[in-house]
């Protein structure tokens, strides 16, 4: 993980103007390591500390997601031209294709025997298989490019100036490793889009918010147009659809498995989420016409 980050910076300092602020610097331990590994095995490290800078806990309007999408743009912008192999952080992650060999064990094995129980939620995620395994077909075939991702794209997870306002830099690079882009934008696409909770117990609360939508896509092409291929920016919109359904699929399973994976707070927790991104993703597939149009007017 640390040397991932440790690449990944190092490029960034070459391309930046003050490398100091405009990225993350690694401090080494006094025997040159890039962490400390301490006597209960846990792993530590250092960055400097970049001073006169703000955060945002949450993308409250449609400026807050225009920078996100600035800010998320410019790190791969940057990083475009990046050929170094990295290290896999997460076992196949945003991998659809283990996704579904996951899923397809777990409906087999039905440990927790809800199955029966959540079979239209079953049939929801079986219906979506051909559309998102075609997709992922040509990231494996490399028709769409794997590159540098950060693979956390929430808004806190960039600097801003504090006087100026403007983007500074992305942090918290614990994820960062290779996969195609198109993951990052639709991470985001799933946070900032949505009217309700990502666990909202009431599903009419959720839907994807087209403003904001429009807001992170206008700022995440005006550092990003140049550096896409064609077929990444035909599949931009598709991004969005793509991680909200990689999401579902993931609180159903877990759901499934009798909850192994993420932390429940009641015993439906899962199941809960599990139905408020299909009802976001329902939103993007209600929308999604719209949404490639609205792509193709900031890309031609």
């Amino acid at each position: 993980m640390m040397d991932n980050i440790v690449t990944v910076t190092e490029h960034l300092k070459q391309k930046v103007k003050n490398p100091l602020r405009e990225t993350l610097t690694v401090i080494d331990t006094i025997d040159g390591r890039h962490y400390y590994k301490d006597e209960n095995g846990n792993f530590w490290a250092v960055c400097l500390f970049i001073d006169e800078t703000t955060t945002y806990n949450e993308n409250s309007s449609t400026e807050i997601a225009k920078l996100g999408g600035k800010g998320i743009g410019r790190f791969q912008s940057l990083l475009s031209d990046f050929d170094k192999p990295l290290f896999e952080t997460i076992k196949g992650f945003h991998n659809i294709r283990w996704r579904f060999q996951q899923w397809d064990e777990s409906l087999e094995v039905n440990l927790a025997k809800r199955a029966e129980a959540v079979r239209y939620e079953i049939d929801f995620i079986n219906s979506r298989r051909e559309q998102m395994l075609d997709f992922w077909n040509k990231v494996e075939d490399g028709t769409i490019p794997r590159r540098v991702c950060h693979n956390d794209t929430k808004i806190n997870n960039i600097l801003f100036d504090k006087k100026s306002g403007d983007v500074l830099c992305v942090i918290d690079l614990d994820t960062v490793m290779s996969g195609t882009s198109l993951n990052d934008t639709g991470d985001a696409l799933r946070s900032y889009t949505n009217t309700g909770k990502e666990d909202d117990r009431n599903p009419d609360n959720v839907s994807m918010d087209f403003g904001m939508f429009a807001a992170y896509l206008e700022g995440y092409l005006t550092e990003r147009k140049d550096t896409l291929t064609r077929i990444e920016t035909d599949y931009l919109a598709f991004s969005g659809l793509f991680i909200t359904f990689e999401q579902t699929l993931r609180f159903l399973m877990d759901y499934l498995n009798g909850d192994t994976y993420y932390r429940i707070e009641y015993p439906e927790h899962n199941l809960v989420r599990t139905r408020a991104q299909a009802k976001l993703l329902q939103s993007m597939e209600s929308q999604y016409e719209r949404m490639v149009d609205y792509v193709a007017s900031l890309t031609k």
